[in-house]
C-alpha cells in the first residue's frame, strides 16, 4: 500500500539479480507503484552502477554468477559514500543462519521467494521512509554542526575583538606601552599582592630632558617619533614579564618592578639610561648633551596597610625631581623609605 502524501514514489530501486524472470516480475511490480528501477545481472556490475549513480534502495539476490550477495553487500557497506543505502535481500534460502548472515553484513531486511507483492511494497516503503528520515536527520545534523561551527567562529571573533578592545583601552595610542589607567590598576594590584607576602615593590619614573625644546625645534611629528623610540628603549631594558612600562604623562614614563629592591631598580634604570644614550637622537636645544637624555627617579618600598601606592609614587617623583635639580641625565634613588629594601 502506497502513501503518496508521505513518500516520494519517484525513488530509484536497483535490482541485483541474474534471473530474467525475477527481474521482470520485480520491475512490473515496482512500475505499478511508480518506482523507477534499474537492473544489474552480477555483483561487479552492481558495484559499478551503485558507485556511479547511487539508487535509493537495493534489492539483492544472494545467488549471483560472479560472487554471492553477502560479498556484494559487504563491499557496498565498506564504501562510506554509499554505505547508507538500504539493502533488502531476496532469496529462496529460508534457513535462519542465511537470514542472520544477511543482517550481519548490513542488510536492513530479508525476503524469501516467492514473495507477496503487497508485502514487498510495504517493506520497500518502510525502508525508503526510514532512509528519508535518516537523510533529513543527517542534513539537520550537518546544519546544526555548521551553525555550531559558525557560532564558534563568531564567538572566537568576538573574544578576539574584545581582547583587542581591552588591549587598546589599556595601551597608550602613541607609544603602544601601557597607559596611565593600566599603570594605576597594576600598581594597586601589585601593592595588595606584595603587601600580603611582605615583598618589595619598586617604581621608576623617567622624564625626557628638555622635551618641550625638542618639540619646538624639531616639530611635533619628530617629538612623537622620539617618544616612540623612548618607549621601545624602555621595553628593551625590561627583562621580566611581570614588569610593566607605562606612559605616565606627556614625556614621562613609569616602570613598575614587583619583587624588586632599590638596588635592582637602579640596575634597571641604568640599563634604560644606556639604551637611551645608544639611540643618540640629536637634540640641539638640550642643555645637557647634544642627544636626547632622560632624568630618572627610583624608589622602592615594602607595601604595608599604613601606606599606599601614592606614597611610592611621591617617593619616585621626589627622586626624579632631585635628578633634574642635580643636572638631569642622571639617576637618583629616594632613600627616605624603608632602609631594609635598599
Amino acid at each position: 500500500m502506497t502513501h503518496p502524501e508521505s513518500l516520494d514514489n519517484t525513488s530509484k530501486i536497483l535490482i541485483i539479480d541474474d534471473s530474467s524472470i525475477n527481474t521482470r516480475v520485480l520491475t512490473k511490480i515496482l512500475e505499478k507503484h511508480n518506482y523507477r528501477s534499474e537492473i544489474a545481472k552480477n555483483g561487479l556490475l552492481a558495484l559499478k552502477v551503485v558507485r556511479q549513480n547511487p539508487p535509493d534502495l537495493i534489492l539483492l539476490d544472494i545467488m549471483l554468477p560472479d560472487m554471492n550477495g553477502y560479498a556484494v553487500c559487504k563491499m557496498l557497506k565498506a564504501d562510506p559514500k554509499i554505505q547508507d543505502i538500504p539493502i533488502i535481500f531476496m532469496s529462496a534460502l529460508e534457513e535462519v543462519p542465511d537470514k542472520v548472515r544477511a543482517f550481519e553484513v548490513g542488510a536492513v531486511d530479508y525476503m524469501t521467494k516467492p514473495f507477496e507483492p503487497i508485502e514487498m511494497i510495504a517493506r520497500i516503503e518502510t525502508h525508503l521512509r526510514l532512509r528519508s528520515l535518516q537523510v533529513k536527520l543527517q542534513e539537520q545534523n550537518q546544519q546544526l554542526q555548521k551553525e555550531i561551527h559558525d557560532r564558534y567562529l563568531a564567538e572566537t571573533a568576538l573574544k578576539q575583538a574584545n581582547l583587542q578592545l581591552k588591549r587598546l583601552a589599556h595601551l597608550d595610542g602613541l607609544t603602544q606601552v601601557a597607559n596611565r589607567r593600566l599603570f594605576d590598576d597594576t600598581l594597586a594590584q601589585e601593592w595588595r599582592r606584595l603587601e600580603r607576602d611582605s615583598l618589595p615593590l619598586a617604581l621608576i619614573l623617567a622624564d625626557v630632558d628638555y622635551f618641550k625644546d625638542y618639540n619646538d625645534f624639531y616639530g611635533h611629528l619628530a617629538g612623537d617619533d622620539c617618544l616612540r623610540q623612548m618607549a621601545r628603549s624602555l621595553s628593551q631594558a625590561i627583562k621580566r614579564p611581570a614588569d610593566l612600562i607605562a606612559r605616565y604623562g606627556g614625556e614621562e614614563f613609569a616602570v613598575i618592578l614587583p619583587q624588586t629592591k632599590a638596588e635592582g631598580a637602579i640596575s634597571v634604570a641604568q640599563r634604560i639610561q644606556a639604551q637611551i644614550h645608544d639611540l643618540a637622537i640629536p637634540h640641539e636645544r638640550s642643555h645637557v648633551r647634544e642627544i636626547v637624555t632622560m632624568s630618572i627617579g627610583v624608589s622602592a618600598i615594602i607595601p604595608s596597610h599604613d601606606q599606599s601606592p601614592e606614597d611610592l609614587i611621591l617617593s619616585a617623583d621626589r627622586a626624579l625631581y632631585q635628578a633634574k635639580q642635580n643636572g638631569r641625565d642622571r639617576i637618583t634613588a629616594d632613600r627616605l623609605l624603608h632602609a631594609q629594601i635598599i
